[in-house]
C-alpha cells in the first residue's frame, strides 16, 4: 500500500500539471511524479549520509534520462538498449544543475544525485521544460539543505502572444523560444533563442515565465507541508578554526586588493601576484605545521582574494587588467587562413582566442537525430572544442565534456538564425567546428564572431552576421553597489554574480544564455546589462566586419558544388532503377553523389560533384531519365520494333511512340523496311500525345523538305 500525495498546478490556458509523491521510488531520499497530460517524469534525490573527508565543493550529479518506451520505440543501435546520454539529454541535465547548484548552502558537501527520467510522452507535449520543476519538487519533499523551491518554464512568442509550455506544433512558429528557471523571488537562469528581437521583447518574456514559475513553486512548498516536512537536516561538511580565518584577513586582504589593483591584462601574472601573498603569509608556518594549516588557508584566502577582487572592482570602477566597466578587450581576426578548408577564420579578444572552420556537404552529411523526443536530420551542424592547452593546462584532452556540448549549443542557436534555409537556391549541409586555442572569458561568445567570419569567407549568404558578448555583474549587498562588466573574463566569471552571453545581429538579440549567482537582481540591473551588451555586441561587430563585410559572392574553387532538381514524385523509382543500378551507375561515371528525398509528392534530387564538368555530366544523364515528351519538339530516337502500319521509337528513356508508315516519307512507301531498320537512329517530330492514354504519334517526314508540286499531271486512265 501507498500514501500518494497530490498536488495540481493550472495553467492560464487551462492545462493542467499534477506534482505528486508517495506512491513510487520511495527508497530514495525524495521522488516525485510530474504529469502533464499524457507526459509524465519521475524525478529523485539521493543524498549521501555523509560528505566525503577534503571535499569543499558541492558534488551534485544531474542526470536527465530519456526511455524509448516512453513513446512506443525500440531504441536503434545493436544492443537495443538506452546508451550513452544524447547531447538533448545532456543540455537538459545542464539546464537544470545550474538552476539548484547556487541555491544549496557554501558548506555543504554531501555527494547528491538528482535523476529525473522521462517514462510517458505525448510526442507534441516538451518535457524539457518540465525537468526542473520535477527535479525541485524531489528535492523540496526531503530535508536536505536546499534554498528553494525553484521551477523552470519554456516561454516562447506565438503569433505575437506568450505561450507557457506550448506544445512541438505551436512552438515551430514561435520567433522567442526560452527556457526561464527562477525561485519565488529571483531569475535563476535563461536560456534559448529568438529571431531577432529587442532587448524589451526579451525581458517581457522573462517577466511573463516568472508569473508561471511563481505558481509552481507555491506548489512545491504546499506539497512539502502536505508531507509534514519541516526545517532542514543537520550537518557539519567543514571543520574551520575561526582564530585562523580572521588571521589570514587580517593579514592578506590589503596585499590581495594591491595585487588585484595592478592591472595587469596577464592572466598568468595576475596568478603569480595573488599566490605570492599567500606564500607569504605560509611562510611563517614550519614544516611541522604547513601541513596541518595549509588546506584552511586556501579555503580562507579564496575568500580573501574573491572579496578584494569584488571591492576593487565596485569601488575604483576598474577591473582586474585595468579596462574600464563597457571596455572590450583588443580584437583582431582574419579569414581564409586555412587554404584547404572551404571557409576558416580566427578571432581573437584579449586572451581569448578561436580557430574555426566551415566544412560543406550535400544530403547524406546531415546530422541523423534519433533520439526520444528528437528524430529526423538537421542540415546545420556546430561543433565547439575545448583542449587543455588552451588554458595552459597540462593534462590530456580525453575528449567531448558536457561544457563542450553546452557551448557548442549557444553557438549553435545563435548563428541557426541567420543560415540560409536549405533548398534548391542554397543546398548544402554546413558543418562549423571551433577549436579553442586560448580562453581567458567567453570562449562561446569568440565561437559565435569566429563561426560566422568562417561562414561569410565559405561564402555562404547569411543574411545577417552574429556577434556575442558575455557580460558580468559584481554587486554588493550591503552597500547596494554594483557594477555591469562588458566581456569579462575568466577571474570575473568565477568571483561574480551573473554570466550572462547575448548573441545578436544589427536586428536584435538571437540567442542567450544567463546564469545568476545572486539573491535579489531587479530587472532593472538586468535592462542596464543588456543595453551595455548591445553597445559591446555593436563594437564586436564593427571590428569584424573590418576584415571580412559581407559573405563572398563565390564558394571556393575546391568547395563542392551541389545542385538540386526537382522531378515528379512516379519517376524517382526510374532515376535510381531496380537496385540502385541506375543511380549507382550516374555516380561512378560522373564522379558525383546524388541523393533523392520525397517531399510533398516531389521528388528532390541532390547532385554533388567536385568540379562543373562532372555536375553538368551527371544532371544530363538524369535529366535524360526524367524528361518527358513535349508535344511539337524534334527527338533524334531509336527504332525499337518495325510493324506493317510503322514503327515504334524511342525518343526518352521508357517513353515509345509510333512512326506510322504514312508519317515516315512524303512519298509513298510499300514497306517500312524500305527506309527504317531496327536500331536506326531517326530524328522524328511528336506531333499528338494522348491524354488520357498517353500514346505518342511521331512524324519523320515534316520534318524533311517538302516536294515541290507537279505541274502537269498525267491524266489517270479511264476504265
Amino acid at each position: 500500500m501507498y500514501n500518494e500525495i497530490k498536488k495540481v498546478v493550472k495553467l492560464s490556458d487551462g492545462r493542467e500539471i499534477e506534482i505528486s509523491t508517495g506512491k513510487l521510488a520511495k527508497q530514495a531520499t525524495g521522488s516525485v511524479v510530474v504529469k502533464m497530460g499524457k507526459t509524465m517524469l519521475l524525478a529523485t534525490v539521493v543524498v549521501a549520509d555523509e560528505a566525503k573527508e577534503d571535499v569543499d565543493f558541492m558534488p551534485l550529479s544531474v542526470e536527465y534520462k530519456e526511455k524509448y518506451a516512453s513513446v512506443g520505440r525500440f531504441p536503434g543501435g545493436f544492443l537495443k538498449r538506452e546508451g550513452r546520454p544524447s547531447d538533448y539529454e545532456i543540455l537538459i541535465s545542464r539546464l537544470v544543475d545550474r538552476a539548484l547548484r547556487p541555491l544549496f548552502p557554501d558548506d555543504f558537501h554531501a555527494e547528491t544525485f538528482v535523476n529525473v527520467m522521462l517514462m510517458s510522452a505525448d510526442t507534441n507535449d516538451m518535457p524539457d521544460a518540465l525537468a526542473g520543476l520535477a527535479a525541485s519538487a524531489a528535492l523540496a519533499v526531503t530535508n536536505v539543505p536546499f534554498n528553494g523551491p525553484i521551477s523552470e518554464v519554456r516561454v516562447a512568442r506565438i503569433d505575437g502572444q506568450f505561450v507557457i509550455n506550448p506544445s512541438y506544433e505551436d512552438n515551430q512558429r514561435a520567433d522567442i523560444d526560452l527556457i526561464v528557471a527562477a525561485t519565488i523571488d529571483n531569475i535563476m537562469m535563461v536560456e534559448g533563442e529568438m529571431n531577432e528581437v529587442s532587448e524589451k521583447e526579451m525581458l517581457d518574456a522573462i517577466k511573463f515565465a516568472h508569473t508561471a514559475i511563481i505558481e509552481q513553486c507555491k506548489a512545491q512548498l504546499e506539497l512539502r507541508e502536505a508531507c509534514g516536512i519541516t526545517g532542514f537536516a543537520e550537518y557539519c561538511h567543514e571543520n574551520n578554526d575561526e582564530d585562523l580565518r580572521k588571521k589570514v584577513w587580517d593579514e592578506t586582504y590589503d596585499k590581495a586588493y594591491a595585487a588585484a589593483f595592478t592591472q595587469t591584462p596577464d592572466k598568468h601574472e595576475r596568478k603569480r601576484l595573488f599566490g605570492a601573498v599567500k606564500d607569504e603569509f605560509l611562510a611563517q608556518y614550519d614544516e611541522e605545521t604547513l601541513p596541518t594549516v595549509k588546506k584552511l588557508v586556501d579555503r580562507y584566502y579564496h575568500d580573501v582574494e574573491k572579496e578584494a577582487v569584488r571591492q576593487m572592482v565596485v569601488n575604483e570602477k576598474v577591473r582586474l587588467d585595468g579596462r574600464k566597466t563597457n571596455q572590450i578587450r583588443p580584437i583582431w581576426s582574419e579569414v581564409d587562413c586555412l587554404p584547404m578548408a572551404h571557409g576558416s577564420s580566427i578571432f581573437t579578444r584579449g586572451e581569448t582566442q578561436s580557430i574555426t572552420t566551415v566544412t560543406l556537404g550535400g544530403k547524406l552529411d546531415e546530422q541523423m537525430l534519433d533520439g526520444v523526443m528528437l528524430k529526423g536530420y538537421s542540415p546545420f551542424v556546430l561543433h565547439y572544442n575545448f583542449p587543455p592547452f588552451s588554458t595552459g593546462d597540462a593534462k590530456p584532452y580525453r575528449g567531448v565534456g558536457r561544457r563542450e556540448i553546452g557551448h557548442g549549443n549557444l553557438a549553435h542557436r545563435a548563428l541557426s538564425k541567420v543560415i540560409p534555409v536549405k533548398g534548391e537556391k542554397f543546398p548544402y549541409t554546413v558543418r562549423v567546428v571551433s577549436d579553442i586555442l586560448e580562453s581567458n572569458g567567453s570562449s562561446s561568445m569568440a565561437t559565435v564572431c569566429a563561426g560566422t567570419l568562417a561562414l561569410m569567407d565559405a561564402g555562404v549568404p547569411i543574411s545577417n552576421p552574429v556577434s556575442g558578448i558575455a557580460m558580468g555583474l559584481i554587486a554588493d549587498t550591503k552597500t547596494k553597489k554594483f557594477a555591469i562588466l562588458s566581456d569579462i573574463l575568466g577571474d570575473e566569471d568565477h568571483l561574480g554574480d551573473m554570466d550572462f552571453k547575448v548573441c545578436g545581429t544589427v536586428n536584435g538579440i538571437t540567442a542567450t544564455q544567463m546564469d545568476i549567482k545572486v539573491d535579489g537582481l531587479s530587472y532593472e540591473v538586468l535592462e542596464q546589462a543588456l543595453e551595455q551588451a548591445k553597445e559591446g555586441r555593436a563594437h564586436i561587430l564593427g571590428e569584424m566586419l573590418k576584415t571580412i563585410p559581407e559573405p563572398r559572392n563565390d564558394y571556393k574553387e575546391h568547395a563542392p558544388r551541389i545542385e538540386t532538381m526537382i522531378i515528379p514524385k512516379d519517376m524517382i523509382g526510374a532515376v535510381i532503377g531496380p537496385g540502385g543500378k541506375i543511380i549507382q551507375e550516374i555516380q561512378a561515371k560522373t564522379n558525383t553523389i546524388i541523393s533523392i528525398t520525397e517531399v510533398d509528392d516531389k521528388g528532390y534530387i541532390e547532385i554533388s560533384a567536385i568540379n562543373g564538368t562532372d555536375m553538368l555530366a551527371a544532371k544530363e544523364r538524369v535529366y535524360a531519365i526524367v524528361r518527358q515528351p513535349e508535344l511539337n519538339e524534334v527527338y533524334k530516337g531509336k527504332v525499337k520494333g518495325i510493324t506493317t502500319f510503322g514503327a515504334f521509337v524511342e525518343i526518352l528513356p521508357n517513353y515509345q511512340g509510333l512512326l506510322h508508315i504514312s508519317e515516315i516519307d512524303w512519298k509513298r512507301i510499300k514497306s517500312v523496311e524500305e527506309v527504317l531498320k531496327e536500331g536506326m537512329e531517326v530524328e522524328v517530330k511528336v506531333i499528338e500525345i494522348d491524354q488520357k492514354s498517353g500514346k505518342i504519334k511521331l512524324s519523320r517526314k515534316i520534318l524533311l523538305p517538302k516536294p515541290p508540286k507537279e505541274e502537269n499531271p498525267e491524266p489517270k486512265p479511264e476504265n
